[in-house]
This record gives structure tokens, C-alpha cells and sequence, in this order.
């Protein structure tokens, strides 16, 4: 199901470590960043401690390559983008531009359609191997522990905020001052971006992955998902079908019977992957049940082209809400007409 290896797609990527100015000149500038170490970082499997500067940085699981690379550092390797690549190169198309920027190479791309690539890892011979942002096993971190020392996500799998990820990843190579000034710089981008689309202030939105062909089932992200939470964090409200379910899981996916159709009523915009011609709002507007929800019967519905780079940047990261943050505010307030 998509709603699984969307999440699994954004696979990590291990970075060859040279920099806007090099790791050695990010190790240089340490004093004046306020990094020091060694440093220790809490995370869901305990603590890492970093004993020295980084100089050669890898990342797993998606967009946490965009950390270091958002504050000039290029790492030994990174994720091969599979899911919102359009070019096929494996590389996010806002990924390239920092990179382009920096005038750098694509570092080593990591396949993870199958699992974290391990040995493919260890080869960049890596000093810190960043995943504030994943779903790691214990299995996982534990493996790649035996690398180098890991940051895995704070609490709930897939759960950090681009915020979280910046914090942690950031304060991991040495950069935490850098890393506060950037999601300075993007909380404000996005509120200016927010602010264009009055309408949405009071929008209940909720995100789902509706299978066109399985319509008994309505499948939706939880707050513990970053593109539900982004919503909150925005300060818009939370439909209580939402907060309901997040209340009783750890999972940042679930899924209802849509014979509970009457629980979306306090929905007023449906966000959901599909194809270009947006078929599936008139299939979702024909099915008896989910007619019933008045945000589909009014068609009160955003639909994200499948894998196209828009949908990936739903789930917002350093460098994507930058990319796309303007054209998917557009898109969500259009489906309020």
C-alpha cells in the first residue's frame, strides 16, 4: 500500500563528505556555531554520544540528507529518491538545486525500496549516520550503530517534525545554532506562504490515501504523521476523526470502515494521492457511502498528482517547503473553492 512505502520510499542517503566550504571549515567554524564536543543526543533507542566533529556525514530514511545540505554540508551519501523523482535520477528535484548551488556532485544514492542498503553504508565510511526523520527498527539501529553512531527519531516512528529533524540532525554535526536559525527562516516562509490563503485559517484538512480501487475503507495519516501535524502546527483545526484515532496509536496510518462515513463531518478538506485527471473525485462523489461526508459531496477535495515532486514535498522538509510550499497552499485553499 502506498500509504506504507511512501513513507519507506523517502530512503536515507549517504553523503561523500565535502561542503560549501567543506567539513573541515564546518569543523572550523564550530567554536563560533556553538557546537562543542563531544556531544550526547537523546533519542527512542537511548542515547548517542558523538565524540568529534563529523567530517564525513551519512543519512538514512527520507530527507535527512536535506539538514546538512540546507546548511552547506554535503554528505557521503544519501537515499535514492523512488517516489516524486520526475526525472528518474534519484534525486528530489529541490535536492538538485541545493546541490547545483553548492556546486557539488550527487553523492552516493542508496536503494531502500528493500531495506536500509547496510554494507552500501558502511563503504562511505561514515562518522555520524543521521535518521532523525525514519522508522528505524531497534534491529536497524543496532546494525548501523556498528557504522557509526546513529540519531534516530525522538519518540514515534516516521513522527519527527521537519523542526525535530533539523534540531537533532543539526546539533549532530556541530551546526545547532545554524540548525535554529534555518527553521527560523522557515516557520516564517511558510506563515508568509499561509498568509496569501486566508481561507484556509479555519480548515479542518484531513490527509488521506483513499485506494480507488477498495473504496469499503478510508485510510488517513495521524497527527503523529508530519503532514497532519504540519496542519496543527499552522494552528489550523484538527477534523476529531484525528484526534480520535491519534489518541488511541502509536501508528502514523490507520484505517476506518467507511460505513463511518458520519465521523468526516466536520471535514472540510479531503487530501488524497491520485491520478492527474482527478478520476477519483467523481468515484469517491458515486460511492454511497462516502457521498455522505459533505467535504466529498461538495467536492471539497485537493488531489496530489502520484508521485510527481508536489506530493512528495507534502511532507515537508528543509528544503522542499521552499520548493512547493506556495503551490500546495494553492491547491489545498482551491479545494475550498
Amino acid at each position: 500500500m502506498f500509504a506504507a512505502a511512501a513513507l519507506a520510499t523517502g530512503a536515507a542517503l549517504l553523503l561523500t563528505g565535502c561542503a560549501t566550504g567543506g567539513a573541515d571549515e564546518a569543523a572550523a567554524g564550530n567554536d563560533e556555531s556553538g557546537g562543542s564536543f563531544p556531544v550526547t543526543i537523546e533519542h527512542a533507542y537511548g542515547e548517542t554520544t558523538i565524540a568529534a566533529q563529523p567530517e564525513r556525514i551519512a543519512t538514512v530514511a527520507w530527507a535527512n540528507h536535506e539538514v546538512p545540505l540546507a546548511l552547506g554540508v554535503v554528505p557521503v551519501g544519501m537515499s535514492k529518491a523512488t517516489w516524486g523523482d520526475d526525472d528518474g535520477d534519484g534525486v528530489l528535484p529541490w535536492v538538485e538545486e541545493k546541490l547545483e548551488e553548492l556546486g557539488a556532485e550527487t553523492p552516493v544514492l542508496f536503494d531502500e525500496t528493500d531495506g536500509i542498503d547496510f554494507e552500501a553504508v558502511a563503504d562511505t565510511q561514515p562518522d555520524v549516520i543521521l535518521a532523525a526523520y525514519s522508522g528505524l527498527t531497534q534491529e536497524e539501529y543496532d546494525t548501523l550503530s556498528k557504522i557509526a553512531p546513529v540519531i534516530a527519531y525522538p519518540e514515534v516512528a516516521w513522527g519527527a517534525s521537519y523542526q525535530e529533524m533539523i534540531q537533532l540532525n543539526s546539533e549532530a554535526i556541530g551546526l545547532a545554532a545554524e540548525g535554529d536559525a534555518l527553521i527560523d527562516e522557515l516557520e516564517a516562509e511558510v506563515d508568509a506562504a499561509s498568509a496569501k490563503y486566508p481561507a484556509l485559517a479555519d480548515a479542518g484538512i484531513l490527509f488521506s490515501y483513499i485506494d480507488p480501487t477498495d473504496l469499503s475503507q478510508i485510510g488517513f495519516y495521524t497527527s503523529h504523521d508530519t503532514r497532519p501535524s504540519f496542519f496543527a502546527d499552522l494552528g489550523l483545526p484538527q477534523p476529531a476523526i484525528v484526534e480520535e484515532e491519534t489518541a488511541n496509536t502509536e501508528e502514523f496510518y490507520v484505517t476506518v470502515s467507511s460505513e463511518e462515513a458520519d465521523r468526516f463531518a466536520d471535514v472540510d478538506v479531503f487530501v488524497t494521492y491520485g491520478e492527474a485527471d482527478g478520476a477519483i473525485i467523481a468515484q469517491l462523489q458515486a460511492d454511497p457511502l462516502l457521498s455522505q461526508i459533505p467535504a466529498i459531496a461538495n467536492g471539497q477535495i485537493a488531489v496530489l498528482e502520484n508521485s510527481t515532486p508536489l506530493a512528495a514535498s507534502a511532507n515537508p522538509s528543509p528544503l522542499s517547503i521552499g520548493w512547493g510550499i506556495d503551490e500546495y497552499f494553492a491547491i489545498l485553499a482551491g479545494a475550498l473553492g
